[in-house]
């Protein structure tokens, strides 16, 4: 029986691991969000606050911490929140996790800590991170978290997995990636504009990044693994794949086609370290994606 505690349970990631953890017959969940959890049995706990400890069992196998400010637009020009949550705060569960003896730190990170990468680029967990190529505070904020970790591993904290997120997509209500908002716009709109559509991004769907965390709980020692799309997927494949599923033909405009900007986040390492690879296709997300537009229309309509 693997014993988890999660914070950040009513996030995106959150709500999507604790769904796939409970349809396991060997897991055991705990938890706190800073908002009220939906789940009686999780805590409303900010991870800032110093009796974080006492609701973290003894001996427990591992800590998912996904709670943060997790967008760039949250971070932006907003430094002292930024690293007060997602430093300090970090700082502050590594703290109650030694005090508790838990086994495992594994930590949500982004691909955004690469910083600016040229189109020609690929990035791997050995890639050198040049810190004036950070543009947000978000970044900074979690490659500070990383090092602070990998410190307090080399110093007797406990087994620590760093996973770096690439850009994550799939069935919510908000902080919409590009694969949602043009998905978005050819279901509601006659034309809809995108900068160049050669643009891409290695994508990857809020489930797979689920799954992968599971199979890191058992990871041993200090890891940094990027859990990120299988390939670059374009903004001309999101509308041709979005089009085809909703029957719909948009005029697409776009303003800057010469402009194109490509990020290729390499996930080799985490399909040989942790036998996991992507399974949910660009197809596959966007029909489920669809389904849940379609659900929360009709609950609209019908309150």
């Amino acid at each position: 029986m693997a014993r988890i505690f999660i914070t950040g349970t009513e996030s995106f990631i959150g709500r999507e691991l604790i769904g796939q953890c409970n349809k396991r017959d060997n897991t055991e969940l705990f938890g706190c969000d800073c908002r009220r959890p939906i789940d009686k049995k999780f805590h409303m706990v900010d991870v800032r606050a110093k009796d974080i400890v006492d609701i973290i069992p003894e001996n427990i196998d591992a800590v998912v911490h996904l709670a943060a400010l997790s967008t760039d637009r949250q971070c932006r020009n907003n430094a002292y929140e930024c690293f007060d949550i997602n430093v300090l705060g970090t700082l502050n569960l590594i703290n109650a996790a030694r005090k508790r003896n838990v086994g495992h730190f594994i930590f949500a990170s982004s691909e955004w800590v690469y910083g600016e990468t040229k189109n020609d680029e690929v990035k791997t967990e050995d890639s050198l991170i040049d810190l004036t190529r950070l543009k947000g505070e978000y970044a900074f904020s979690k490659l500070i978290s990383e090092n602070n970790l990998r410190m307090s591993h080399e110093n007797g904290f406990c087994h620590v997995s760093v996973l770096r997120f690439g850009i994550i997509y799939g069935p919510r209500k908000s902080n919409w990636s590009a694969v949602e908002s043009i998905f978005n716009a050819v279901k509601t709109k006659d034309e809809i504009k995108v900068g160049s559509l050669k643009t891409g991004r290695c994508f990857v769907h809020v489930s797979d990044i689920a799954h992968g965390i599971i199979k890191a709980v058992s990871l041993e020692g200090f890891n940094i693994l990027n859990l990120a799309g299988d390939g670059l997927i374009t903004l001309s494949d999101i509308v041709e794949t979005s089009e085809k599923i909703l029957n719909k033909k948009p005029a697409v405009i776009e303003t800057d086609p010469q402009n194109v900007s490509i990020r290729h986040i390499s996930n080799e390492k985490a399909k040989k370290v942790l036998h996991w690879e992507p399974r949910v296709s660009l197809e596959t997300g966007l029909d489920n994606l669809g389904h849940f537009l379609s659900e929360k229309e009709n609950a609209c309509v019908q309150n």
